[in-house]
This record gives C-alpha cells, sequence and structure tokens, in this order.
C-alpha cells in the first residue's frame, strides 16, 4: 500500500514511518524543508520506499494537497500546530483553527479527489476535556474541549464527519493523550530528564489516575486502523490500559532508568497553591488531577490490545535513543 503521511518528521511520525516501511509499504512524507527530510532519512530504514513532498505548513486550498495525494491508498493526517508555550500571536485561536481545522479539511477534500481509501486523522484527548472526576473518557462522551488546541482539533473532527456523511469520505478519529517514548517532547521528555539527573521532585504524594500510551502502543493501532472494516468512520480513545499515578509514574521511570527514585512527599494541596502563586496551575493540574480514557471500543469492536506494557514503555523511552 501506499500511505501519505503528514507531520512524517515528528516524534510520532518517525515511529510511524519506520514501522510503515518495515512491513513492506511505500511512504510518501509531508515535510516543509530539507532539513526534516534529513532527519527522517537518518531515523529510517529501507529509505528506498520512502518519498517526499513538500507542502506548506498552513496550506488551506485542496489544490496544494492534490499532488500530494495522487496514488495514495491511505492518509495519515499527524501534522498539527500543538502547545505553544509563549504565544506571540494576537489571535490564538484563529491561528489554530486555519492549522488544525482548514489545513486537515482542505487535505481531506484533495484526498477525495485523489480516490484516497480511507483518511486517519489523529486528533487529541482534550477534544474530551482536561480532566476526568467520576469515570474515564469515552469516545461516546459529549465534546468539551478545553484549550484554542484542543477546539480546533473538534472543529477538525466536526468537518470530516460531515464529509464522511455527505461525500463518503471513509475516516478514523484518534484521540490519544499524552504519547510518550524515547525523545518524547514536552513534560514527559522534561520529567524524565529530572529523574534521569536524579533531581529530587515533591511529586511522592501524587494519588492520581492518568492514561498514557506508549509510542509503540500508537503507532500500532494506528496501523491496526489502516484497514479494519470496522474502524471505518469510527472514533476511537487510545491508551496503554493501565492508569499511573504521577507518583507511580516517577517511580516507574527511575526503575527503567536504573537510578533511585528521590520523590518527596508534598501534599497535592500545596502542589496546587504553589503552581496558582507561579502561574503554573495548569501544569500542576496535569500532574496532580485524573484523566483517564475507557478503550473498551478498540478492544471489542477490532480485538486491539495494546503490545506493549507500561513497563516496557517506559523502558523504551528511558533507554533507547531518541
Amino acid at each position: 500500500m501506499r500511505f501519505l503521511v503528514t507531520g512524517a518528521s515528528g516524534f510520532i511520525g518517525r515511529k510511524l514511518c519506520q514501522n510503515l516501511l518495515q512491513l513492506n509499504h511505500h511512504v510518501r512524507a509531508v515535510t516543509s524543508s530539507q532539513v526534516a527530510e534529513l532527519r527522517l532519512l537518518a531515523s529510517v530504514p529501507m529509505a528506498d520506499r520512502l518519498d517526499f513532498v513538500r507542502v506548506s505548513h498552513d496550506a488551506i486550498s485542496p489544490s496544494n494537497w492534490v499532488h500530494a495525494c495522487d496514488g495514495v491508498d491511505v492518509v495519515i493526517h499527524l501534522g498539527a500546530r500543538a502547545h505553544v508555550l509563549k504565544e506571540t500571536v494576537e489571535d490564538v485561536c484563529a491561528v489554530y483553527r486555519r492549522a488544525n481545522c482548514e489545513v486537515t479539511l482542505a487535505l481531506a477534500l484533495a484526498a477525495l479527489e485523489s480516490g484516497v481509501q480511507r483518511f486517519i486523522f489523529i486528533s487529541s484527548i482534550g477534544v474530551n476535556g482536561a480532566e476526568t472526576f467520576d469515570t474515564p473518557f469515552t469516545s461516546a462522551d459529549a465534546a468539551a474541549p478545553h484549550s484554542p488546541y484542543a477546539v480546533s482539533k473538534y472543529e477538525a473532527e466536526t468537518g470530516l464527519k460531515k464529509l464522511a456523511k455527505q461525500m463518503g469520505l471513509d475516516t478514523v478519529i484518534i484521540r490519544p493523550p499524552l504519547v510518550y517514548g524515547p525523545g518524547a517532547p514536552g513534560n514527559f521528555g522534561s520529567l524524565m530528564r529530572a529523574v534521569q539527573r536524579g533531581w529530587p521532585l515533591p511529586l511522592g504524594a501524587v494519588h492520581n489516575q492518568r492514561s498514557l500510551v506508549a509510542l509503540s502502543n500508537l503507532v500500532d493501532f494506528i496501523i491496526t486502523c489502516i484497514s479494519h472494516p470496522q474502524a471505518a468512520n469510527q472514533t476511537f480513545l487510545v491508551s496503554d490500559g493501565q492508569d499511573l499515578s504521577t507518583t507511580e509514574l516517577v517511580r516507574g521511570m527511575a526503575l527503567a532508568a536504573g537510578v533511585p527514585a528521590r520523590l518527596l512527599p508534598v501534599p497535592v494541596w500545596a502542589l496546587q497553591a504553589g503552581g496558582t502563586l507561579l502561574g503554573k496551575g495548569d501544569a500542576v493540574q496535569r500532574l496532580c488531577g485524573n484523566l483517564q480514557v475507557d478503550i473498551s471500543k478498540a478492544r471489542s469492536l477490532l480485538g486491539w490490545v495494546p503490545p506493549v506494557s507500561v513497563d516496557e514503555g517506559l523502558r523504551r523511552a528511558l533507554i533507547a535513543k531518541a
């Protein structure tokens, strides 16, 4: 099969391209620069079945994407404008909407025109909300996006579902929680480096429950959705199937890295108060709050079981080279 992968040189995209090539598929990677192409080439085997197409990251006309979709069987759309810590634009919502909704729908229309068999869209658990309370999130829950990023992903989902209904686009939507693995960016990467360096962390009394997904598990799930007939026009939540508290996560990281877990039992209320005073309330919420997802739909409808355990996922994240 022939695949078009956007975001191919990113954290998830590199691993996905590796696996697709190992399965003897052909991959057309969307990139925006030669640097991105070289980064991907350095990390994938069998580059003879890999080619590149350059499309601007803000291309919102289907005509910009038709040549990229030509001859492609499946589009896997990973590319997005993700969370930016310090925004410098005035209309943040408009910028996210253009990058994550308008670009997605332009690509989907081009895929329709080119006869693509399936469009797989990597959305975000943020579409469900920022925190769970009594029960885990499911794909049937009412959407409650909590940030401009999550809103833009939800708007893209809504547009794709409309195309599926009105024009017959075969679409699969996947909402992962935090994805971790070797070279993980963002908060996970920062926490991982702190653990490896043996820094004392005030996270020894955080008894929350959070769902994560190992990079290998997410890529395996995406590949499962490529051709499974029951995946058509469905929305799935995906995780490792084992939830962890932040305290347990840090201990697991330390065990995988072969270093002691230096945890200080600071009460959650003190962490929250300190986060509020320092303007880091959202970051503390992510460390201390609950965010659980229910993957029973993926299990029952697709027969999917996460192939990598949490312990193995953390070992790969801490030991493997980025």
